[in-house]
């Protein structure tokens, strides 16, 4: 089964809350790097952790970066970083939260930072 990504251009797409068993299938379709954007604990123990998506990443090879924001809530630091990460990571990049919205947020956001 196909991952419901939304494919922003062809460098970045945004996806609900993953689970490191779906890290081959976003390795399959080319991601070269995956960004976290969910806090650990945000639905409580069925939530999979930061640090099992993490290491299921790093033995596929894809880069990995946690940065956890809150929706409706970013920093300025955080928009900043988002937009390093975007100038910086190997593409196409796949970002990820619950639903995927906050990480669309927090690109468009991205994407103004010059």
């Amino acid at each position: 089964m196909s991952l419901p990504i939304t494919c922003h251009n062809s460098q970045f797409g945004t996806l609900g809350q993953i689970d490191a068993s779906d890290l081959a299938e976003i390795a399959k379709q080319g991601y070269k790097s995956v960004i976290n954007n969910r806090p650990d604990g945000e639905e409580g123990p069925f939530q999979p952790t930061n640090a099992s998506i993490a290491a299921e990443a790093e033995r596929l090879g894809l880069n990995y970066v946690y940065l956890p924001v809150i929706p409706g809530a970013f920093t300025p630091e955080e928009v900043q970083e988002m937009a390093r990460l975007l100038k910086t990571l190997p593409g196409p990049i796949l970002a990820f939260c619950r639903s995927g919205a906050r990480s669309t947020n927090l690109y468009q956001l991205a994407l103004q930072v010059s």
